[in-house]
């Protein structure tokens, strides 16, 4: 999770700072397999989250809709939309960082915990989910100077 904060943490100084970062590594060994961030912005796709985009690359790399055998990190707690993705793609087990709760400060969420989308899937998903983790190092990407103009646009076009 710290070298994801860290990455996540150089969006900072681009054109397109974001306070959410994804990952996924194989189960098994540990190795990291893809890294990606927020994109809504530059994409002009309010689906294209971090995880979204990671599971997407994944997948693509994998050639298999299925991440089973792989873990996804990412710098936030999943929305509902990002975490049933997650169980769609069967990801053993997602990590997350800050809170849904903590992200409601700076912007408009659906607060529904990662950990419920998981427990309602039918039949049940065999999808862990574990967090907060390294919750004040992903928090600490919310509160970066740099995000105060991109809460600004974001609240704007919520109205």
């Amino acid at each position: 999770m710290r070298a994801l904060v860290d990455w996540t943490m150089l969006t900072m100084s681009t054109p397109n700072p974001v306070p959410f970062g994804a990952e996924i590594f194989s189960t098994r060994t540990g190795e990291s397999f893809v890294r990606t961030a927020n994109d809504v912005g530059p994409e002009h796709d309010p689906s294209a989250h971090g995880e979204i985009h990671a599971i997407r690359l994944a997948c693509r790399k994998l050639q298999s809709p299925s991440l089973h055998g792989y873990t996804l990190y990412t710098t936030c707690e999943p929305c509902p939309m990002c975490m049933a993705c997650c169980v769609w793609a069967n990801v053993d087990r997602v990590v997350y960082g800050a809170t849904i709760e903590d992200a409601s400060r700076f912007g408009r969420q659906i607060m529904i915990s990662a950990r419920h989308v998981a427990e309602q899937t039918r039949p049940a998903s065999h999808c862990i989910v574990d967090g907060p983790v390294e919750r004040d190092r992903c928090l600490a990407l919310f509160t970066n100077p740099a995000m105060k103009n991109v809460y600004r646009i974001w609240n704007a076009r919520q109205d």
